[in-house]
């Protein structure tokens, strides 16, 4: 047996403990650690799984509503969707793995998520993600473009649950931290859900899935770090997985939590072992023993310190009711999966690691995670921006030149390369694909169906955090209603810079002030999470991404919309009011090469009165098609439906103000809708009873966009432009739009 280590400063400083955080350590359990246990404390105390800088702030948003079974703090957020059904999902991190190695970076996220999901009970139906990365021009971002999306691919289409959407964006600002965010959604009745606090003593805990490896060592620490030069020699942190033995212990175990022999059960993520047990043990107020001769280990000589913060995938650790063990191991051993009894639950609230005969952490259970530290990090607000005058702001090109540009920009091009790599059929219930403004996936074959998107808006969020965390919410918001759902809660991924920076920390608590207020005004809870921070890279941080997945009920999937023009004649409807914003808009950034100004506003109150009455029209059957309206505004909107029906269109009228700004401005709370022609001056005079601003743009129709005091535009033009960039990109070429 090895010796361990003694510990010494340098050893604390290297497992990311700040000297008066192992001083702490010291009064707690009034000793000097082992190496083990200082592991184990590096793995519960660090930022990913403490969440020390973040958690005092969290607290302040809406978790609670009606409807709402399962809140944070759990495996996943659950909600109750009616007919004795409940959704379960979340959105995790995996974006420093995925940097170093981005193949299995991403696909261990997948897996990851996917294990959250399942572990509550759920069998999953749908996967999303939310992508960014560098400058396109920056020499690794085509590599890592490539190994992220072969990676999520690779891991959601061999596991069997389909990728339904997403969003891929690219910046300077992550050309060494790129961001991937996974989210998962399953379905589980909703009587029949499951917790990971243990319960009564003497239990035992079982080690189930694949063997424990020396992959993944220090995963959490490193996610909890930023990358300074030497980031590629982390390469050995990231975890390997294998989505057919994840596949396996899916279906293991719910056929296991049928049988009745389930008290609590936690999947091994980040901290592996360490923070599975350590949960599980400390929700329930008992203690936890394991003896870690008994861990099914795929390598030799594995010592405590490996084995308990290993992050070897496709794991799951689970209290069992004794008189149904052995009907339980039957069940893992039938899917040819490890099935072991590593330790038992006790009364006396310590969590002791046992190995070769040896104690190797005798530690307060509770402690570890409560005790950890809570910091108020010093944070300034960011500088307000003024917002742009759009008649002083010249258009350097025609709007029908612009508009092209755009539709081949990196962040609104189609990303149909992206997606088309992931199996979004597989189950036969996605009535939605990829490509418009939310998935639809229906519920069991019956009428009903989820609404899912993911969104952000970091350069809004950079500008102004508040309105930026408002907005993400809104949009979300906005892009279920888009195809008739009714928005129910929210998942987050707060990715951020170093907290200890008082301008980053003061990014976080700003966009979390503007995140809370759009949640409680429009009843959208946020029900699991998880925060993401030290995103720089010698010192430079990436824009503040609070991403949000947003889920909720379309009630009859055969009346959810989509974008595309359905025939000709048509008319076209502009929902919202317009003043031509081009503060922080997509025209500025990559028409005028200019990312200034302050963001556009969100109101609220307008955000719920719009939306609901465009959905009320989607459900009366009264809208033909509906996009929301953010990135490029009008123009890109209607292009965008236009390419999705393969139809023209002609704009007669715009809103006041100047003709580019009116056309690319990213004011909110608007939607485009189309409708037949008899049915406009009925929603016109509706519109004006619910105070809804409203007004006729055109009609669809021909094969060309025509846009006011400009060529026409062919449909086949704008579809090339904005289908062809990115593989064109990928490819090895730069289109101008990504220069």
């Amino acid at each position: 047996m090895p010796t361990e280590p003694n510990v010494t400063p340098e050893l604390v400083a290297a497992h990311g403990l700040k000297p008066d955080e192992y001083e702490r350590i010291l009064k707690l359990i009034g000793r000097a650690p082992s190496f083990t246990e200082l592991g184990i404390f590096s793995a519960m105390w660090n930022e990913h799984c403490s969440y020390k800088s973040s958690r005092m702030h969290l607290r302040k948003l809406p978790t609670r509503a009606p409807w709402v079974i399962q809140g944070p703090g759990e495996n996943a957020g659950v909600i109750d969707i009616g007919d004795g059904q409940a959704c379960i999902f979340k959105m995790e991190s995996h974006n420093h793995p995925s940097f170093i190695e981005p193949y299995q970076g991403a696909a261990t996220g997948v897996g990851g998520i996917l294990r959250d999901v399942f572990t509550m009970g759920a069998r999953p139906i749908a996967c999303l993600n939310l992508l960014r990365f560098g400058s396109p021009s920056h020499p690794k971002t085509r590599h890592l473009v490539g190994g992220v999306v072969a990676g999520i691919g690779g891991y959601g289409n061999s596991f069997g649950v389909p990728t339904v959407g997403g969003s891929t964006g690219f910046h300077k600002a992550y050309d060494g931290n790129i961001l991937v965010n996974a989210m998962a959604v399953g379905l589980a009745k909703a009587d029949e859900i499951f917790y990971a606090k243990a319960t009564g003593v003497g239990n035992p805990i079982v080690y189930l899935g694949s063997k424990t490896g020396r992959d993944g060592i220090h995963g959490a620490t490193m996610a909890s770090a930023s990358f300074e030069a030497d980031a590629e020699e982390k390469r050995p942190t990231v975890q390997v997985g294998d989505p057919f033995s994840e596949k396996l212990l899916l279906e293991a175990c719910l056929e296991l939590m049928k049988s009745g022999a389930v008290i609590a059960i936690q999947d091994m993520g980040a901290a592996g072992l360490t923070s599975s047990a350590v949960e599980m043990g400390a929700k329930g107020n008992l203690g936890i023993e394991l003896d870690l001769d008994k861990v099914p280990c795929r390598e030799t000589g594995m010592t405590a310190y490996e084995m308990m913060l290993s992050e070897s995938q496709e794991r799951m650790l689970m209290v069992l009711t004794p008189a149904k063990e052995k009907e339980a191991e039957a069940i893992f051993r039938k899917w040819g999966l490890d099935f072991a009894v590593i330790g038992k639950t006790t009364d006396t609230l310590r969590f002791v690691i046992k190995h070769g005969g040896e104690v190797k952490a005798d530690l307060p259970i509770k402690e570890l995670g409560d005790e950890a530290p809570v910091y108020d990090r010093p944070h300034v607000p960011t500088p307000k921006k003024l917002p742009i005058d759009a008649a002083s702001t010249p258009a350097p090109m025609p709007n029908a030149d612009a508009l092209l540009r755009l539709l081949a920009s990196p962040d609104i091009c189609s990303k149909r390369w992206v997606w088309e790599q992931y199996d979004h059929l597989i189950l036969g219930n996605t009535i939605v694909a990829p490509g418009g403004d939310a998935a639809v996936v229906r519920i069991d074959d019956g009428p009903k169906g989820l609404a899912l998107t993911t969104d952000v808006n970091a350069r809004y969020c950079f500008a102004d955090p508040v309105e930026g965390g408002k907005q993400a919410v809104a949009e979300a918001w906005r892009n279920i209603v888009a195809v008739g759902g009714r928005p129910l809660a929210v998942t987050d991924n707060l990715n951020f810079g170093n907290p200890e920076r008082p301008e980053y920390m003061g990014q976080f608590v700003g966009c979390l002030e503007g995140i809370g207020e759009a949640c409680r005004a429009l009843d959208f809870p946020i029900v699991s999470g998880n925060v993401s921070l030290y995103n720089e890279t010698q010192g430079a941080g990436i824009l503040p991404t609070p991403a949000i997945g947003g889920v909720g009920v379309v009630d009859d999937v055969t009346r959810a919309a989509t974008i595309a023009f359905k025939g000709a004649g048509e008319d076209i409807l502009l929902i919202g009011a317009t003043s031509g914003w081009l503060g922080q808009s997509s025209w500025l950034a990559a028409v005028c090469k200019r990312e200034d100004g302050a963001p556009p506003p969100v109101d609220l109150a307008a955000e719920r009165r719009n939306g609901e009455f465009v959905r009320a029209a989607i459900v009366a059957r009264r809208a033909t098609a509906v996009h929301d309206l953010s990135e490029g505004g009008i123009a890109v909107g209607l292009a965008e439906m236009a390419i999705a029906g393969a139809m023209g269109a002609t704009v007669d009228t715009l809103p006041a103000g100047p003709v580019h700004a009116c056309l690319f401005g990213e004011d909110q709370a608007r939607y485009l809708l189309t409708c037949r022609p008899g049915d406009t001056d009925a929603i016109l005079r509706d519109a004006t009873a619910a105070g809804v601003p409203a007004m006729r743009l055109g009609a669809t129709g021909e094969d060309a966009l025509r846009l006011p005091g400009e060529q026409p535009i062919l449909v086949a033009k704008a579809r090339d432009a904005y289908e062809n960039a990115l593989p064109t990109y990928m490819a090895g070429d730069c289109p101008e739009a990504y220069k």
